[in-house]
């Protein structure tokens, strides 16, 4: 059983790892713009910007982003 856990932790840090590069390598890709560059400029998303205070709570984001991870893990861990 440790086993189990110790390989299945490795697998799902790798796949963040690569998950990672790939999103940062998609805002480089030539002729394709931003990337992602949407991501973090949703609706929802709060900005406020003051002389010497900047606050960014990305809400509207978060809750895409939770949305996507669990609809990936219902149907990737669905039995």
């Amino acid at each position: 059983m440790p086993e189990l856990i110790g390989k299945t932790l490795i697998v799902l840090g790798l796949g963040i790892v690569a998950l990672g590069i790939v999103v940062s390598l998609l805002g480089k890709w030539p002729g394709e713009g931003t990337g992602l560059g949407w991501l973090g400029k949703l609706p929802g998303d709060m900005f406020i910007k003051r002389n010497n205070f900047t606050f960014y709570f990305p809400l509207g984001t978060s809750i895409v982003i939770s949305v996507a991870g669990s609809l990936l893990l219902y149907f990737f861990l669905k039995r």
